[in-house]
């Protein structure tokens, strides 16, 4: 299973304005503790070392990844459709239910938000991170932008309170936009990326045998290193997505910058060609730069 190192991931619960309700048995002043951390993929809780490697086993890290199936834990992701129309913008609907049937409307809130969306097309390509609405009825809402043809991957990253205890889970479901589908090819695996005029440069290989550190650094429109802020609770985030099958890993850095650097702890769940997704924020905006890396 993939390893993921998240730099401060314990999970809180609140009563947010996203109308997340937390039980209120475990509130204490607003603000419940959690004796595990949160595991982006829905693993068991994994430790890691004082300098940030994960002290879990690799073979047991490479067992899964996440985002494959729709019920995981008792808990299934049920859209309201799978078949949409190409539109710039349009209202997307789904609920999280409990072995039962019945919705879940409690969630822990990990990284500021009770539960974190990405869409991506099978080709890897027209990438969102999104952050969904929940109606107290426990229906989920966000608009997508959906322009090109295709079939997609809708992921939902969230830990849900059952009956008090805290269950982290990735599901993902499969989206169609009828059309003329066209893949685009994965760009050739480079190390630097722009974006809205920033320049972005990553150090570090991607490993299936042990946890490494991936550093991201990122260069202004001026050519001065930039001022990153606090995005979810981090300085960055990064969402690896595998081709073929769409396996999800999203990881969180360490809790400040190294050497003006965003660092990262990565294990590949397997050999293959991953995009790598680096959301930052600058001067209260966020920018998303994009890396093709291959795996042996």
């Amino acid at each position: 299973m993939v390893v993921l190192f998240a730099g401060y991931g314990l999970g809180r619960l609140s009563n947010s304005a996203e109308r997340v309700q937390a039980t209120s048995a475990a509130l204490n002043n607003g603000v419940a503790s959690t004796t595990a951390p949160h595991d982006d993929i829905g693993a068991a809780p994994h430790v890691h070392t004082a300098d940030g490697t994960n002290a879990q086993p690799a073979a047991a890290a490479a067992e899964a990844v996440g985002g494959l199936t729709i019920t995981s834990a008792g808990l299934t992701l049920v859209p309201e459709a799978t078949s949409l129309k190409a539109a710039p913008s349009q209202p997307y609907r789904f609920r999280i239910t409990g072995p039962g049937g019945a919705p879940i409307t409690t969630y822990a809130v990990v990284h500021d938000k009770p539960l974190h969306f990405v869409l991506i097309r099978r080709d890897l390509t027209g990438f969102q991170h999104l952050h969904p609405t929940m109606a107290p009825d426990g229906t989920w809402s966000v608009d997508l932008a959906l322009t090109a043809p295709g079939s997609y991957r809708a992921i939902t990253d969230f830990t849900a309170v059952v009956g008090g205890r805290q269950t982290p889970v990735t599901l993902g479901v499969d989206l169609t936009v009828a059309g003329d589908y066209r893949p685009v090819p994965l760009p050739a695996p480079v190390t630097q990326a722009t974006t809205d005029g920033f320049v972005i440069s990553y150090a570090g290989t991607p490993r299936t045998t042990a946890t490494q550190p991936l550093l991201m650094t990122v260069t202004g429109p001026d050519g001065k290193p930039a001022t990153l802020e606090p995005y979810l609770g981090a300085f960055g985030h990064l969402v690896v997505l595998r081709e073929g099958d769409v396996g999800y890993v999203h990881v969180h850095p360490e809790a400040q910058p190294v050497d003006g650097a965003v660092k990262f702890w990565l294990t590949a769940p397997g050999p293959g060609r991953y995009r790598m997704f680096f959301d930052f924020q600058v001067a209260g905006k966020v920018h998303t730069a994009a890396f093709t890396t291959v795996v042996r």
